[in-house]
């Protein structure tokens, strides 16, 4: 096995929370009116276009045009974006920061919208404290396209073999792995302890 030398690190479910149900809870009360809202109207698959880049006011529109009668729950997802990430993950964040006060290569690649995401670093100050970060709405490529794998590597100097990714959700690190990455699925901070530590990297 390559010695790892480049740790890079997801954000939403791995660094900080993320939940649109959140603000949703009190914007729509029914559970059942709720569920198709967030899974029919502003849906992951529309959401995720703004992470790739679209605008808000173009994305609203979209679907304005298409449920008028719910332009004001439309345009309140955006709105109340902010209490959908109500807390960062205190034991992920704390091996983030030993990981660099240790001397370890730190970098961020996320699928986040462009806005949301300086928002999220005034609110997070963690996300600012590696050497630098990969935003896909900044450069029109989502994960998990081999693309962005390869933009990172390139932005950052990375060797690919020498470097270890860390992402919530398992085709992102399927495709980190077929990009040439290692990559392990996050799944709580424990088992990310020992992911580090089989590849050499120990954490406390």
């Amino acid at each position: 096995m390559t010695e790892i030398r480049h740790i890079v690190f997801d954000i939403g479910k791995v660094l900080i929370h993320y939940d649109p149900e959140i603000p949703f809870r009190r914007i729509i009360a029914d559970d059942r009116r709720r569920a198709w809202f967030l899974s029919e109207v502003c849906s992951p698959q529309w959401n995720v276009e703004q992470d790739r880049g679209r605008n808000w006011q173009d994305a609203e529109m979209e679907l304005i045009d298409r449920f008028p009668d719910e332009a004001d729950n439309i345009r309140a997802f955006r709105q109340n974006w902010n209490e959908m990430v109500p807390y960062a993950y205190e034991r992920s964040v704390a091996i983030l920061q030993q990981l660099l006060s240790d001397g370890h290569d730190v970098t961020m690649l996320t699928n986040f919208a462009s806005d949301t995401f300086r928002e999220a670093q005034a609110k997070y100050p963690f996300l600012v404290a590696s050497r630098g970060v990969t935003v896909s709405g900044d450069i029109g490529i989502i994960k998990p396209d081999p693309a962005i794998y390869a933009r990172h590597t390139k932005d950052f100097g990375l060797e690919a073999a020498a470097t270890l990714f860390i992402d919530d959700s398992e085709k992102n690190v399927i495709a980190a792995r077929e990009f040439g990455w290692s990559a392990v699925l996050f799944e709580d901070a424990e088992g990310l302890v020992r992911d580090l530590s089989d590849r050499g990297i120990a954490v406390d």
